[in-house]
């Protein structure tokens, strides 16, 4: 095995020891793009963890500094020690990746080690975009698209994606001292974010969860066109993904008030039955 092909395979084994939803849609593209999009997730993993795992904020944003100058000297052509990097940068290399999503990544988990809350749905977006729809977009390059509309099509994906990770994990964000709930749309709503933190879930926060599944919604239908723009492989990954995704989001909007007391948890049996059956009838939002 050469090296390259060792630093894809410690990707792979990231990818199996997560047991990610992304791991089953993942296996639908065709060998050299399944590496290059396994490596895009390894890439993203390191990224979130430095931060997520870190105790002290100030370590962990040295830690990401000195993973941000290595990823940086990887996609320049340079040496580096570590192989999720040589592989991203091997994938940035073959499908032309623009290495400013793959910065956009950087940017974004930078922005959880120094800030716990977002005043409106404008701030909220912009972390959005660099920590989902920068992936999504990165995604694409590998997957093959036709026209220059996938990319606000695939920024559409990744809102609606990471608006629905949000929903679904507001208990454990609340654990790291997060929250990604827009404070305008819990003032709008009649709830606090003095409220979500005490579990003090009245009936504003049923509306609320009402109105951030629309929101989600919306994204969904804006994202659902990129079907049609991308190349037969990557049709199949999206439409595996989005059948995922849209299943967790009727899961959430089920749940109602209770998301933002229990995490959400639909079984793996519903996601791939989800995955399936959007592969058979393409994504309905």
């Amino acid at each position: 095995m050469t090296s390259l092909a060792r630093d894809h395979a410690a990707c792979e084994e990231m990818l199996r020891r997560s047991a990610s939803s992304f791991a089953l849609p993942i296996r639908l593209l065709p060998a050299e793009k399944r590496r290059g999009t396994t490596a895009l997730y390894a890439f993203c993993r390191r990224a979130d963890d430095i931060v997520d795992d870190a105790a002290d904020p100030a370590a962990a944003g040295m830690a990401l500094d000195a993973f941000e100058s290595e990823c940086r000297a990887a996609l320049g052509g340079g040496d580096v020690d570590d192989p999720v990097l040589r592989a991203v940068a091997d994938t940035a290399r073959r499908f032309a990746v623009p290495k400013e999503y793959l910065q956009a990544v950087i940017d974004g988990v930078r922005m959880d080690l120094t800030r716990q809350t977002y005043a409106t749905f404008g701030e909220l977006e912009v972390y959005c975009g660099r920590v989902a729809s920068a992936v999504g977009l990165a995604a694409i390059h590998i997957w093959g698209f036709r026209t220059p509309e996938a990319i606000s099509a695939g920024h559409a994906c990744g809102l609606a994606f990471q608006l629905t990770n949000i929903l679904r994990d507001i208990p454990e964000d609340l654990a790291r001292g997060r929250i990604y709930i827009p404070l305008e749309d819990l003032l709008a709503h009649g709830c606090s974010a003095d409220d979500l933190r005490a579990g003090r879930i009245g009936p504003g926060f049923e509306r609320l969860a009402a109105f951030e599944v629309g929101r989600a919604l919306d994204f969904y239908r804006e994202a659902a066109p990129l079907d049609r723009m991308l190349s037969t492989d990557g049709r199949l990954v999206f439409r595996a993904m989005f059948g995922v995704y849209r299943a967790m989001l009727t899961a959430v909007r089920r749940a109602g008030a209770g998301v933002f007391q229990a995490k959400v948890r639909p079984r793996r049996p519903v996601l791939a039955a989800a995955a399936f059956l959007t592969l058979a009838t393409g994504p309905r939002p």
